[in-house]
């Protein structure tokens, strides 16, 4: 009876120490599990929060340089030049001869020709054929702007008739000033010298009725003329 109370109590121990073996191998094989399971989601999770951590980079354009403002050119102060040639006085040009009148073909007068225009349009008596405008009715032409009146005419604005663009039309002179067109309305006056146009100095004028053509060398000569385009 002894020797079977040893035996038993022997098998107790081994079975014992066994099964104890047994539970410590599962629990450290679970440890281990765990633990690499862990280690996987800790891998899975460090490249979200890597992402996460760094802002979204956008593609900024290009910025594109202001364009500069065109430069304006500054207004000129300066007279305008007389203009030779065109479509009513062309074939005239600057470097041309003084006598430069025109035709109203366009064909270029010479000097004789020009002479024979102011004989045919000088009076026989001045103050019989003379007429101002009040006596023709009134002035019924273009108005020239009192500005540019005040600088391009008037007795402080004289030139030479037989330096400019001219024509004759119906016997009478027509020349071109300032861009605008003069025709004579009266004769001139037979006291004055034949070539007065070329050695002349002279001005358009308002003296409250129309505008006049004034000689310098002859005042009180006022010639009606009307100006236009």
């Amino acid at each position: 009876m002894k020797q079977l109370s040893i035996i038993s109590a022997t098998a107790f121990c081994l079975i014992f120490g066994a099964t104890a073996f047994a539970s410590a191998q599962q629990g450290q094989q679970g440890q281990q599990g765990q633990q690499g399971d862990n280690r996987g989601r800790d891998q899975q999770m460090q490249p979200q929060q890597t992402q996460q951590s760094q802002p979204a980079r956008t593609a900024q354009p290009a910025a594109r340089p202001a364009a500069k403002p065109a430069a304006r050119p500054a207004p000129s102060q300066t007279r305008p030049q007389q203009t030779y040639g065109g479509a009513y006085h062309g074939g005239v040009q600057v470097s041309g001869p003084t006598y430069g009148g025109v035709h109203h073909s366009g064909v270029p007068q010479h000097q004789g020709q020009v002479s024979m225009g102011f004989g045919q349009s000088r009076a026989g008596s001045w103050s019989g054929e003379h007429q101002s405008w009040s006596q023709r009715g009134g002035y019924n032409g273009y108005r020239i702007p009192d500005a540019r009146f005040r600088l391009y005419f008037g007795q402080n604005h004289y030139f030479r008739v037989g330096g400019l663009p001219l024509v004759f039309v119906g016997g009478q002179p027509r020349f071109q000033y300032d861009g605008y067109w003069v025709t004579f309305m009266d004769p001139w006056p037979e006291t004055w010298a034949p070539n007065w146009y070329a050695t002349d100095d002279v001005y358009l004028d308002y003296t409250g009725d129309g505008y006049y053509l004034m000689n310098r060398m002859h005042p009180g000569f006022p010639i009606a003329v009307t100006i236009s385009f």
